[in-house]
Formats: structure tokens, C-alpha cells, sequence
């Protein structure tokens, strides 16, 4: 069923078969493209980037059929460039990574694996993003407070946890300023019907109205 469109047994490479291999290459990473484009924030420039990466792959993949040796070269220049670059988030790579399958399945001649493959993500994707299923409790943030080195922590907010976490944990600390000031952070689930403000209030009457910063765990900031 998943047989390779390039015949093993010529001696050359057919041109209607490479052909048929960009052009599938090239609308699964169009179909990639504009599904990263309604399931993230994305740009123009990375649209084109997983529209056209798979005909790349493809073709690197046709030039170095069957020779090892070049392969591994170019395994191990694909390595330098993933290293050296900035990292990007999750559904940038996922999608980076999902054009580069598309070009290695197409570039072995594999068009009908990779549009069955490409089909699974792209329902995976939708079915994800716009569903709850997978999605993380919407209760649990991270909280970061800026205190006095005179302060005791330890005691100092227990009551206000108390009232307004269901679970709280403090997972970091760290000085500030030659150490006159401490930052705190937590990981905390808020209780249920609790406004976040009166929350936030209490801890900046205790922590002497300095920084306080509360936030979902994939958008932690710096204060």
C-alpha cells in the first residue's frame, strides 16, 4: 500500500516521479502551513518556511540516495543548524519537525505515507486546539513575590495560601539588589470563585506593597 512511487530498478531518476513527489511535497506543506496558521499565532515567514521545507528535504533526500556517507553529512549539518538556532515554542518545532517528515517520506518516494500522515496530524492538531481535551488545569499559576530580606517567608503568607490556594509549593528563591531583597517563586492551583485581585492585594500588604507577579505556567515573566 505505502510502496515508493521511484522505480529501485532504473538508472536514473524519472523526471514525472520527482515531479509527482515536489508537487505532493509542496501541497502538504501548504496544508501544514495553514493549519500552523489556525491552531497559533504565526507569521508570514514561517508559513512559507513550512510551505516550502518539504520540497527541500525532498530533494536533498533524491540527491543523496544511497550513499551513506553523505548522509551522514547531512545529518550532521541539519544538527548544527538546530542547535545554533533560537528556540522556538512547541508548535513551531512540532510543525517544523512534521515539514521535515513530509520531505523525507516524499524524497524516498512514499507520497501516499505522507499524505496519510500528514491527514492524522492535521485532525490531531484540530481535534486539540479546539477541544479541552489535553488541556491543563486552569487554575494552577505561578506566583512571584519580591520581599524584604527582614521578611520572614515562611510563615509570612501562609494564612493568605491558605485562603485562597487549594496547594501551594515554593519552588524557587533567589536574592536581589546585594541581597536586601528575596524573590519567591511558587507554583500554586488558585481555589475556585476566588478573585485573583483580592488575592494579589493581600500578599502586596505583607510583602510591603513590593513586586508581585502572578501568571499561567507557559507565560512566566521576569520582575
Amino acid at each position: 500500500m505505502f510502496n515508493s512511487i521511484f522505480d529501485i530498478n532504473a538508472t536514473g531518476l524519472e523526471i514525472s516521479s520527482a515531479l509527482i513527489a515536489a508537487g505532493v511535497a509542496l501541497l502538504l506543506g501548504i496544508a501544514l502551513a495553514v493549519t500552523h496558521s489556525k491552531t497559533s499565532q504565526t507569521t508570514k515567514g514561517m508559513m512559507t518556511t513550512l510551505a516550502v521545507l518539504p520540497v527541500l528535504v525532498m530533494a536533498v533526500m533524491i540527491m543523496i540516495n544511497g550513499n551513506l556517507g553523505t548522509s551522514i553529512a547531512i545529518l550532521g549539518a541539519f544538527s548544527l543548524i538546530r542547535f545554533r538556532s533560537i528556540a522556538g515554542r512547541a508548535k513551531d518545532l512540532l510543525a517544523v519537525f512534521a515539514a521535515m517528515m513530509i520531505g523525507l517520506a516524499c524524497g524516498m518516494g512514499h507520497v501516499l505515507f505522507a499524505t496519510v500522515v500528514m491527514a492524522i496530524y492535521i485532525v490531531a492538531t484540530l481535534l486539540f486546539t479546539y477541544t479541552k481535551l489535553l488541556e491543563p488545569d486552569s487554575h494552577e499559576r505561578v506566583l512571584k513575590i519580591v520581599i524584604p530580606e527582614d521578611l520572614d517567608y515562611d510563615d509570612a503568607f501562609s494564612e493568605i495560601f491558605k485562603k485562597y490556594t487549594s496547594r501551594h509549593r515554593l519552588v524557587r528563591m533567589k536574592t536581589m539588589n546585594m541581597g536586601s531583597l528575596y524573590k519567591l517563586t511558587y507554583d500554586v492551583k488558585i481555589r475556585h470563585g476566588v478573585r485573583e485581585k483580592d488575592f494579589l492585594d493581600e500578599i502586596r500588604v505583607k510583602n510591603m506593597n513590593l513586586k508581585v507577579l502572578l501568571s499561567e505556567p507557559c507565560c512566566e515573566e521576569e520582575i
